[in-house]
């Protein structure tokens, strides 16, 4: 009977206690939307931060030598093709790597002849010669420096025919092992070209300028890393396919021991009687080339004395040659003199007495 009278009296509530619950009602509603709006943009907003978190530690991560790979199919494909290239390229790697070199000195008869054959055996094995340098030593005899590649399997054989060229002097080789060396770069190579994928697949899901502008910058530093590991490789493929032999060539400076024990013959000692010839002719002309302008001084000096000694005998010879002739003037003065007076004694003779001039 108290519960109906309560159910009875409800009705009657005040109109002021019913406004109160209404607005509780409303207040209670309004709270209950901000809340679902509260939670919706937090779940949008923690979209993109998670873009950005999962960047920076991908760059934490490869710095470190290792990432973990990305949740979902695709990361598991791009994480089972990684392993995969990694486990191929160690399996390439797995053979063994050597960088061999070989310093030859030769002696031979002829430079020129021994470069050419030097030169033939490196192209014939399919290496080549990646430089060369003769030069003539004290005017006397010609030598040669040269560096060869050759493959590494022909390697024994061009040796043997470079030493056949003449008397072997000295001879060092060399044989290096750089099979972890190459090992490690191959491994790192692997990681670097798995990390460069990483970082553009998280580039693709970025949203905001500032993400994909730090992913930008990682891109660019792995990028650079994977150059310089793939340059490392190129230099090791090469120097371990290509042995290098360095070639020293020279020509005896004397008699030499090429030619063997044996006695000169005919031809030797025409060579050597020609030789002779040629060098003696060499030096007269180098003489006279040295003495030809004190030869010329001296001439001149003679032609300007012997022209001053003609212009002094000229004047001595002149006079001499002038005193005859004043003698014989007087002479021929006295001549006259004396066939005067007999012409005049004659004339006296001749004229009467009375006529005659007295003395």
């Amino acid at each position: 009977m108290q519960s109906a009278h309560r159910v009875q009296q409800h009705p009657q509530l005040p109109r002021h206690a019913a406004r109160r619950a209404g607005a509780r009602t409303a207040a209670l509603a309004a709270g209950v939307l901000v809340v679902l709006l509260a939670v919706g943009g937090c779940g949008a907003n923690g979209g993109s931060q998670k873009s950005a978190a999962d960047g920076k530690e991908a760059a934490v991560q490869d710095e470190g030598g290792g990432m973990r790979a990305p949740a979902g199919p695709e990361a598991s494909d791009r994480s089972g093709s990684a392993v995969n290239g990694k486990a191929a390229d160690q399996s390439a790697a797995a053979a063994t790597h050597v960088i061999r070199t070989t310093v030859m000195s030769i002696e031979v008869k002829s430079v020129p002849s021994a470069v050419a054959a030097a030169r033939s055996a490196a192209e014939d094995s399919g290496g080549v010669v990646e430089s060369e340098t003769t030069e003539r030593v004290d005017d006397t005899h010609e030598a040669s420096h040269l560096v060869l590649r050759v493959p590494e399997d022909r390697y024994q054989e061009v040796l043997k025919r470079l030493t056949g060229a003449g008397r072997l002097l000295s001879r060092t080789s060399e044989a290096k092992d750089v099979t972890d060396q190459v090992v490690d770069v191959q491994s790192r190579i692997a990681t670097q070209r798995a990390s460069v994928e990483r970082v553009r697949a998280l580039m693709e899901k970025a949203e905001r300028l500032s993400d994909v502008v730090a992913l930008e910058g990682q891109l660019s530093s792995r990028q650079a890393d994977l150059e310089s590991l793939l340059a490392q490789r190129a230099t090791l493929a090469d120097r371990t396919s290509l042995a290098t032999v360095t070639l020293d060539l020279n020509e005896p400076e004397g008699p030499s021991a090429l030619d063997g024990d044996g006695d000169p013959g005919f031809g030797d000692a025409v060579s050597g009687g020609w030789h002779a010839f040629v060098t003696t002719l060499r030096w007269i002309a180098m003489g006279i080339g040295a003495v030809a302008p004190f030869l010329a001084a001296v001439a001149l000096l003679a032609v300007v004395w012997r022209l001053a000694v003609r212009r002094r005998r000229v004047p001595a010879a002149a006079a001499p040659s002038a005193r005859p002739s004043s003698a014989a003037a007087d002479q021929d003065g006295e001549v006259d003199a004396a066939g005067g007076v007999g012409a005049a004694g004659e004339a006296d003779a001749d004229a009467p007495e009375g006529a005659r001039p007295r003395p």
